[in-house]
């Protein structure tokens, strides 16, 4: 079984008629003599591994947790922001459960004036807070409050409180799927017995190796283009990834522009695994700068770092060797 791109498929079609008639006979007549012709348009269909169908289906739970986690943040934020900016101040991520349990014992700046430290003191300990301390967290709450008319505190405590009760539900559930993604990705690099499954083992050991993949970037990659890495194929995970880009030549114009036809999931991960890695990884981060000097955006120096990892990637696959950060001083020795 193969499949096609529906335009690719729409072109095949003006070979045998330009009239625009669409006929369901005529198109398996295209599909089949396009089959026989042009078979490198084509792309054969595999059975999936069920357990990469099912680290599938749990990367992409994550990833809704994930952007629903972060919408319930931007109305938290809101809210704070119309009657009680001073908890905005204690840390950026207000997903945080030591902040949550925090507003719940200190909804207003009146019962935070009435805070005792000892009890601050327990929560930052429950929850093994180090980096700010009960005394700083009672004088940034007891901060002057701002002007309110009556009941604003009131209905936003109602909205809050909502807030805070689904934020919980849903950080509990994307821990769980966190947890589930190791297991999944942990069972797969499992040595087994057949080459096969041999294989599948040293190609996820290969690619947790690689700087700044993490645990959701990993589940992708290999649930949404095993495929491309099972065969090794740069040029496939380039273009689906989005990082190929695209030329526009014409005469004595030529543009090259960013690759929108692309696996969505895929281009956001390889976005997110190259950022990450210009954090870590000095080779990266000097090739973002590189191309920051020359002119570059954000965006397409990222490209670029995504599209060097993707191509070590595939060198080391290929050849089933761990990534080394020190190769390059190694080799120069």
């Amino acid at each position: 079984m193969h499949a096609i791109n529906p335009k690719q498929l729409d072109r095949l079609r003006d070979r045998f008629s330009i009239a625009g008639a669409k006929d369901d006979r005529r198109d398996a007549y295209v599909s089949a003599d396009g089959l026989r012709t042009d078979r490198h348009l084509f792309r054969r269909l595999q059975i999936a591994d069920p357990r990469l169908i099912e680290l599938r289906a749990w990367s992409r739970l994550a990833e809704e947790l994930q952007e629903e986690r972060v919408r319930l943040s931007n109305r938290l934020h809101q809210q704070l922001w119309r009657y009680y900016p001073q908890m905005l101040k204690l840390t950026d991520d207000l997903t945080a459960t030591w902040l949550l349990e925090l507003w719940l014992k200190a909804p207003t700046p009146a019962k935070a004036a009435r805070l005792r430290v000892s009890a601050v003191e327990r929560l930052l300990k429950q929850h093994r807070i180090r980096r700010v301390n009960a005394e700083v967290i009672l004088r940034t709450l007891r901060q002057p409050a701002i002007k309110v008319p009556d009941g604003v505190a009131a209905a936003a405590g109602i909205h809050i409180h909502s807030l805070i009760v689904r934020l919980q539900v849903v950080s509990r559930e994307l821990n769980d799927a966190k947890r589930k993604l190791d297991e999944l990705c942990t069972a797969i690099g499992e040595t087994g017995a057949a080459s096969e499954e041999r294989a599948k083992h040293r190609d996820v050991a290969i690619l947790r190796s690689l700087p700044g993949i993490g645990r959701i970037n990993l589940a992708t990659l290999l649930s949404e283009a095993s495929g491309p890495l099972s065969r090794r194929d740069y040029q496939a995970l380039r273009t689906l990834s989005g990082v190929a880009p695209v030329t526009k030549r014409r005469g004595k114009s030529h543009v090259v522009v960013m690759r929108y036809a692309s696996h969505v999931r895929l281009r956001n991960t390889v976005y997110h695994w190259a950022r990450v890695a210009t954090q870590h990884d000095h080779e990266s981060r000097t090739r973002y700068a590189a191309l920051r000097r020359r002119g570059h955006s954000h965006g397409r120096a990222i490209r670029g770092v995504a599209d060097r990892l993707l191509a070590v990637a595939c060198v080391l696959l290929q050849r089933q060797t761990l990534f080394d950060p020190h190769f390059r001083q190694a080799t120069a020795s």
